[in-house]
C-alpha cells in the first residue's frame, strides 16, 4: 500500500478518527523502531496478548497502527466468541485472528496456513501466547478435496493457489485438505476464511461443518479475487443462504448488526450469520475491550 494511502487509512480508521495526531506518532515510532531494532519486535496487543512483528509484516503492522486492522470483523469476533467456543481460521497468515480468538477470548480452535515460512511465524505467535494446548496449527491449505496444489510463496498476506493460466515466481507445491476431513466431528462456532479468491473450493469441502447447528458465524473475504479461478461470488452467496446464513455488517461501537442484501460492498469481508437471535444476545452482553485506549 502506498504511504499516502496507508496514512489516510490509519487516520480515518474508526479507532483513530478522534486521535489522528497520536495515530501518526504511533506510525512514526514503529517505522523508526522497526528499522533500528534487529529482527522481530514483540508487540503488546489486547488484554495481554502479544505479536511477534517484523518490519514489512502487513498482516500484523496494521494492528499496531490501528489496534484492530480489520476493525468491524475483528471486533465482531471479540464480541461474539466465548471461551468455551471453538473457531477455525482458514488462511491464518501470521495469526492476527487466531491470537484474538485463542489468546484474547481464550477459545480453542484450528489455524490453517499452507506456506511453510508463514506457518512457522504463526506457530511462534501461538507459542508466545501460550495457547498451543488449545489451538492446533496445521501446515495445510484448504480446498474441496485432499491432495496437493501449487501456491505463491513470496506475496505476504496475498499468497494464494496458483490459477491455471497464472505465471508467478517462487511457486511451491503444498498439501491441502478439506475442512470436514481435518476437523472431523468437532464442533465449530465461528470460521474466518481468507484465501484470496479460493473460497468456493473451501466451502465445497466443508459441507458437514456448514450444516452444523453449532456454527453461527462465518467471516469471509469476498473481494472479487475468485475471478482468477473462474468462481462466481454470487454462487457463494446462494450457497451460504442455502445453509441458513444471512449477510450482515457490524457496528462495534453500537454493537449493532446491519442487514445486507448480498455481500458487504464497503469491506473486503462479508459477515455471514445464522441463529441471529443467539448472536445478537451475545453481542450485547460481551465484555468491553481496550483497543489502544478506545473501549469497544
Amino acid at each position: 500500500m502506498p504511504v499516502l494511502h496507508l496514512l489516510q487509512f490509519i487516520m480515518n480508521h474508526p479507532v483513530n478518527r478522534n486521535h489522528k495526531v497520536s495515530s501518526l506518532i504511533r506510525f512514526a515510532k514503529w517505522q523508526i523502531s522497526s528499522r533500528l531494532a534487529p529482527g522481530a519486535i514483540i508487540y503488546e496487543w489486547i488484554n495481554g496478548s502479544r505479536l511477534i512483528v517484523k518490519n514489512g509484516d502487513t498482516g500484523l503492522t496494521g494492528n499496531i497502527y490501528t489496534g484492530l486492522h480489520e476493525f468491524a470483523d475483528m471486533a465482531y469476533l471479540l464480541h461474539v466468541l466465548r471461551r468455551e467456543d471453538s473457531f477455525i481460521d482458514v488462511g491464518a497468515n501470521l495469526g492476527s485472528y487466531t491470537v484474538l480468538a485463542g489468546a484474547v477470548v481464550g477459545a480453542r480452535g484450528y489455524a490453517f496456513e499452507p506456506v511453510p515460512s508463514t506457518y512457522a511465524r504463526l506457530v511462534d505467535n501461538i507459542r508466545l501466547n501460550k495457547m498451543a494446548d488449545r489451538v492446533a496449527a496445521l501446515n495445510l491449505g484448504v480446498a474441496h478435496e485432499a491432495g496437493t496444489m501449487k501456491f505463491t510463496s513470496d506475496l505476504d498476506t496475498v499468497n494464494h493457489v496458483i490459477a491455471a493460466d497464472e505465471i508467478s515466481r517462487n511457486i511451491i507445491e503444498l498439501n491441502v485438505t478439506t475442512l470436514d476431513t481435518a476437523i472431523g466431528n468437532a464442533d465449530s462456532n465461528l470460521i474466518k476464511i481468507d484465501v484470496e479468491g479460493f473460497e468456493t473450493s473451501v466451502l465445497e469441502g466443508a459441507v458437514r461443518i456448514l450444516q452444523s447447528d453449532s456454527l453461527h458465524s462465518v467471516i469471509m473475504e469476498l473481494n472479487g479475487s475468485g475471478d482468477r479461478y473462474g468462481f462466481d461470488e454470487s454462487k457463494i452467496l446462494s450457497t451460504m443462504l442455502n445453509y441458513g446464513f444471512k449477510t450482515f455488517s457490524y457496528d462495534p461501537f453500537a454493537r449493532r448488526l446491519i442487514s445486507l442484501n448480498g455481500k458487504n460492498q464497503r469491506s473486503g469481508n462479508t459477515l455471514f450469520i445464522k441463529n441471529e437471535a443467539l448472536v445478537r444476545e451475545r453481542l450485547q452482553c460481551a465484555p468491553q475491550f481496550n483497543v489502544i485506549g478506545t473501549m469497544i
